[in-house]
């Protein structure tokens, strides 16, 4: 186990991502309160920066999928984008959703009775955001949640970046499939956690690096059958984009166990 790092928790924990997104337009605000609604433990949610340097949470580097617009985000400001229509795209009935900025969901996230953890992926693979993570921690900093979010990326680099700016903050290495070099990347960078799919958190190397002391976090599960053998694999948590359906499973998965007496 990393010096400064503890486990979050024995049972499985049920992220929403980009909040309940299969119920909810992605990334918006009622696809977050949602998922707080559902009594998940946490949001997944991506971020950008915008021409003006506003923190847009968006997973697209284009706003084309996902509103009534077209173009870049770091090619628009945050009052053009804002303008838009982010819902209509997933029903009709979600007209009224808008863009939102990271600003707003940490404002959101600390209100009263509000404890979820947010997870903030870094949308800086594709494009370079000059001091993306500077801004993103500047601002997690001033509304003290330090202790409730994780910074995640499939940039390495990005994450050694936030490292040596901050030297406690939970980090969390993003991989598709089974690189060969996953583990000693994410040590070498000061991430205490892999955020993998299914495949790589079963195999031989997820069980590497639970044994290094490394949380396994995996995406997107949305079939709730998937929990138990994560729970064997000692996965820390599942993102979904069903939340609901996930806290309501794993609750009664539970509650059979207690039954049993198991």
């Amino acid at each position: 186990m990393q010096e400064g790092f503890a486990i979050r928790q024995a049972e499985i924990e049920i992220f929403g991502h980009r909040g309940a997104s299969g119920h909810f337009p992605e990334n918006t605000l009622i696809a977050f309160q949602e998922t707080r609604i559902a009594g998940a433990n946490g949001i997944e949610l991506d971020v950008q920066m915008s021409k003006d340097r506003q923190l847009i949470v968006m997973h697209d580097e284009t706003i084309d999928r996902t509103t009534n617009g077209s173009g870049y985000i770091k090619d628009m400001t945050y009052e053009i984008l804002k303008a838009l229509d982010a819902g209509s795209w997933f029903h009709s009935s979600f007209s009224n959703e808008k863009i939102i900025t990271l600003d707003e969901v940490l404002e959101w996230a600390t209100g009263e009775g509000n404890h979820l953890t947010i997870n903030i992926e870094l949308k800086n693979d594709q494009i370079f955001y000059d001091g993306l993570e500077e801004a993103v921690l500047n601002l997690v900093q001033q509304y003290h949640l330090e202790d409730r979010v994780i910074i995640s990326s499939f940039n390495p680099k990005s994450l050694q970046k936030v490292r040596s700016l901050h030297k406690t903050i939970d980090i969390g290495y993003l991989i598709e499939g089974k690189p060969p070099d996953t583990v000693e990347i994410a040590k070498q960078i000061g991430a205490n956690a892999i955020h993998c799919q299914e495949v790589f958190a079963l195999s031989e190397k997820g069980q590497t690096a639970r044994a290094e002391g490394l949380l396994l976090r995996v995406y997107t599960v949305n079939d709730t059958n998937a929990i138990e053998r994560l729970k064997h694999a000692e996965v820390s948590v599942i993102m979904t984009d069903y939340p609901a359906e996930f806290v309501k499973s794993s609750a009664k998965k539970k509650d059979n166990r207690k039954t049993q007496g198991v």
